[in-house]
């Protein structure tokens, strides 16, 4: 299963990665970078609506607890949990980014091995 990434966002998080110290290279990031050049890439305005993007606001179950979370994945700088604003470096942020709606997706946190259901997901797309 292979996630989807806008070329835009696809870039932002290059360029994130690509200006990461190397003393603050995390596991997540690492993965990330395998992560998004194995994504399918596709222009901005021909992503799917219901894919997870930086911006996107979601709803996601935890499979094995039935607990529903509700966030928005943002920019590192923007990442703010009590605000219910994910990083999309976080651990979550990484394993959720480019699969869209209905998915489930089963990645290793640092509480162990997860499954989470994708439950809804909400992006606003701006035009000027």
């Amino acid at each position: 299963m292979k996630p989807i990434l806008t070329k835009s966002d696809y870039n932002t998080i290059k360029e994130l990665i690509v200006n990461t110290p190397s003393h603050l290279i995390t596991k997540e990031i690492s993965m990330l970078a395998k992560e998004i050049e194995l994504a399918k890439k596709v222009s901005d305005s021909k992503i799917e609506p219901k894919v997870i993007r930086i911006n996107s606001h979601f709803e996601v179950q935890d499979v094995a607890s039935g607990k529903l979370l509700n966030f928005q994945l943002t920019l590192p700088e923007f990442g703010n949990l009590s605000e219910k604003k994910l990083s999309v470096l976080s651990p979550l942020g990484v394993a959720l980014i480019g699969f869209r709606e209905g998915m489930e997706i089963e990645w290793d946190l640092p509480g162990g091995l997860k499954k989470f259901k994708i439950i809804s997901v909400n992006t606003q797309v701006y035009t000027e």
